[in-house]
């Protein structure tokens, strides 16, 4: 240990050796010239002491301001750093939202995955092994109770009859004596038998009168296109192979041919055409039956245009639109018929729904397309939002993330649908009652817990997006709570566009302008009958035949539910007929 700290040492050069020496006058020569250069070098010690001691405090003090901003510049890196992972963990999972649609769009949603295909087809070769080895008769130890039948709902007493007697001779064997009927045991077989064309060959005499020797003769009935060959039943057959089972007219060119029958894909697009010019009567009723209604659905869907190439190559489409308005009451008991009215338009610009929607006034269930906003700012139209596009939102967001807050909105939802549950099919009164007692406090307890969320994410994330997307319709959803013949969605307008979707798999495309509006007239009248549970084709075979001659001021004489109606009537009389 040194004899004294650093502090002794300043102290002693500073101040003990700055002192001036005692007078050496009195040591000899040798002495006094040791001491000068003693002294000569204590002074140089001390200024080399005292500037090392200020650079130190130097050289500290840069130390600090360096470390400082090195600090600083560490403390922006992680923050940018942090930022940076956030980033990318929004964009992670923006890119899964998008996977996960895309694989939901391409595939199909969950339960219809391979795996499931695979356990079904399994269970179906089970259920085949299983009544092949039901065939064999057990034996008396594998003997099993009697299992009770099952009742199967009867044939339609419409279906034809083909009554065949099974004898087992003419005479008995016994004695060679005839037999008499004690009863008969008769069983029903249900049967297929291919479907056939006929030819109706339609004579018109010409009659002269004996006396006067005036000639007549009969007016040609009218048809559906004047100077064709096509039948009602048979047009109705082609509309709806095309437009409700989704049969491009070459393919019904192929089956015609099948059974030697030269029926062109171009010539029934003429027929299609000039059939559905001639409906379009009928289509124009049925949108005024809908925009009769309190509250409507709407919605839209995209179909492809074929736009030709003008000889400068080949031909491309465009995206254009198929616009559905529906009417469906028999939610809140109203009796009205449901019915669907479909328009087609070339884009997706506002001026098309607010040309539609001119003539409406009332609610209209609808998704947050902002083309629409137009006839909202009229003040006739009012909004109501779908919640089913709110709960999808949080839905996909917890199937590709499982994100525990969206799985929490999903459930929340969930109690507003088990509250419609109950209130469905009741009187308009009794489900506003219903809804303002339970509904109403998950509806806004909802609201209130969807903020507070959003006050503890990041803005940027896709949770935030469906969270603000949710308050952003929740308001607009309310009116439900007060109104009794409004609905918690708009899934009865989807419903109406999955024929479309359907469709579009299969014609591809509208081959022109023209052809789009024959498709929403044609999509008009069989989802309208469908709606109703009114054959379409029989339907319309059944128009067809009577509308050229129908008077204008009775169109509605020939809607579905008119028709079926008749046939109601129709089958009453013949029950009462076989009852008496």
């Amino acid at each position: 240990m040194p004899l004294w700290d650093s502090h002794d040492a300043r102290d002693l050069v500073c101040n003990g050796m700055s002192k001036t020496p005692p007078n050496l006058t009195n040591l000899p020569p040798e002495v006094q010239a040791y001491v000068a250069a003693q002294t000569a070098e204590l002074s140089e010690l001390k200024q080399a002491f005292l500037g090392s001691s200020l650079g130190h405090a130097t050289v500290q003090k840069r130390l600090k301001d360096e470390m400082a901003s090195v600090d600083a510049a560490l403390s922006a890196e992680r923050t940018a750093h942090a930022r940076a992972i956030q980033n990318r963990d929004t964009i992670i999972a923006d890119l899964r939202l998008q996977l996960h649609g895309h694989n939901k769009h391409r595939f199909g949603s969950k339960s219809e995955s391979s795996a499931q295909l695979a356990l079904e087809l399994i269970l179906e070769e089970l259920e085949i092994e299983q009544a092949v080895e039901t065939d064999d008769e057990p034996s008396d130890a594998e003997a099993k109770p009697p299992r009770t039948p099952r009742k199967r709902k009867p044939f339609p007493k419409g279906l034809k009859r083909v009554q065949k007697t099974i004898t087992p001779s003419d005479a008995c064997t016994d004695c060679g004596g005839s037999f008499k009927v004690l009863g008969t045991d008769v069983m029903e077989e249900l049967e297929y038998v291919p479907g056939h064309y006929i030819v109706n060959q339609i004579g018109r005499p010409r009659l002269a009168c004996t006396c006067c020797e005036a000639v007549v003769q009969a007016e040609m009935p009218s048809r559906p296109i004047p100077k064709s060959f096509v039948g009602p039943a048979l047009m109705a057959h082609i509309l709806c192979c095309k437009y409700g089972y989704h049969l491009p007219l070459y393919r019904q060119s192929q089956m015609f041919a099948n059974e030697g029958i030269d029926l062109s894909g171009s010539l029934m697009a003429g027929w299609v055409g000039k059939c559905t010019k001639l409906l379009e009567r009928v289509s124009d009723a049925i949108c005024d039956h809908v925009f009769e209604a309190q509250a409507i659905f709407m919605d839209d869907t995209t179909v492809k245009l074929l736009q030709k190439g003008n000889g400068k190559g080949k031909n491309k489409t465009k995206t254009a639109r198929l616009w559905v308005y529906a009417r469906k009451e028999d939610t809140w008991a109203s009796g009205a018929p449901p019915a669907v009215w479909y328009q087609f338009s070339t884009s997706r610009e506002a001026e098309h729904p607010s040309k539609h929607l001119e003539s409406y006034e009332g609610y209209a269930h609808a998704d947050a397309y902002a083309g629409y906003n137009d006839a909202y700012r009229t003040g006739r139209v009012k909004e109501m939002a779908c919640m089913a596009h709110v709960r999808r939102e949080f839905f996909d967001l917890y199937e590709s993330t499982k994100l525990p807050v969206a799985g929490e909105a999903v459930l929340r939802i969930k109690k507003l649908y088990d509250v419609e549950t109950q209130a469905r099919f009741l009187p308009p009164a009794e489900r506003v009652a219903l809804r303002q007692e339970y509904a109403k406090p998950i509806f806004d307890d909802l609201e209130v817990w969807l903020k507070e969320q959003l006050g503890k994410i990041s803005s940027k994330t896709p949770l935030a997006k469906a969270i603000k997307y949710a308050l952003a319709r929740l308001p607009k959803a309310r009116p439900y709570l007060d109104h009794g013949f409004l609905e918690l969605d708009n899934n009865t307008a989807e419903r109406a566009v999955r024929p479309v979707a359907v469709g579009r798999k299969n014609y591809l495309f509208m081959g022109s302008e023209a052809g789009g509006k024959s498709a929403a007239i044609a999509y008009t009248l069989i989802e309208t009958a469908k709606m109703n549970k009114v054959n379409p084709e029989a339907w319309l075979a059944w128009v067809l035949e009577r509308i050229q001659d129908h008077q204008a001021n009775r169109i509605n004489d020939l809607m579905p539910w008119a028709y079926q109606d008749m046939i109601d009537a129709k089958n009453a009389e013949a029950e009462a007929k076989d009852a008496a």
